[in-house]
């Protein structure tokens, strides 16, 4: 049984809290209290319900880095045609947005993440548009692309960030966050910001993780 989008979202509002980012508090997101429950939840239901893993109910480090930064440096995205790619949760669409970008898109192949992206941005009196129909490769013109823990599987890694220098070279800013994951092109790219974000220890090895924005040099 595949569950329709007014059932994905009775799921998420039930399984998680509107609670506020730890290191972006002016954003509220539906998250997981407790991930092993979730996590499990899904693994139990994956094959009746067709659920994935539910990446979008939590606020990842790397996501955490790129929204403060989002935030902080609104310039960045004002007034620009964004993009959010491997959105989840919709936390760094939703910076862009509250930040004054002119329209942001936000890409996730989960049926799940697009409707917590709605969800959440409703929460946060923000318009974003979620989609699903990205393929690694396109180029639709935007003036920004961001990206948010994306450096987790080497061959996904790679093929993203050569994607993300395409884009680069093309004349879009790029900016991509990460905590150190072992696949980030760190010879490929240059530090701009750094921060100590909280993260769960159920998810992470720390409850303190040192994240990172980086952009292609030139």
């Amino acid at each position: 049984m595949r569950l329709s989008p007014g059932d994905r979202a009775a799921f998420i509002v039930a399984e998680t809290r509107l609670a506020p980012t730890p290191h972006a508090p002016e954003i509220c997101l539906h998250l997981a209290d407790e991930a092993t429950e979730l996590w499990q939840k899904t693994e139990d239901e994956l094959g009746e319900i067709g659920l994935p893993p539910p990446f979008w109910a939590f606020a990842w480090a790397g996501g955490q880095a790129l929204a403060r930064y989002i935030l902080d440096n609104p310039e960045t995205v004002a007034g620009k045609n964004v993009l959010d790619f491997a959105s989840g949760s919709g936390l760094v669409a939703i910076a862009a947005a509250k930040a004054g970008a002119a329209r942001v898109e936000a890409c996730d192949i989960d049926a799940f993440a697009l409707e917590s992206m709605r969800l959440n941005a409703a929460a946060n009196g923000v318009r974003i548009f979620p989609r699903d129909d990205l393929a690694i490769g396109a180029d639709e013109g935007w003036d920004v692309a961001l990206a948010g823990d994306v450096s987790y599987e080497q061959d996904m890694a790679q093929a993203v960030t050569d994607w993300l220098e395409a884009l680069h070279r093309r004349g879009a800013r790029v900016l991509i966050g990460d905590p150190g994951r072992t696949y980030l092109a760190r010879d490929r790219l240059e530090q701009v910001a750094e921060y100590r974000v909280p993260v769960s220890r159920a998810l992470e090895d720390c409850e303190i993780k040192r994240s990172s924005v980086w952009r292609f040099p030139g």
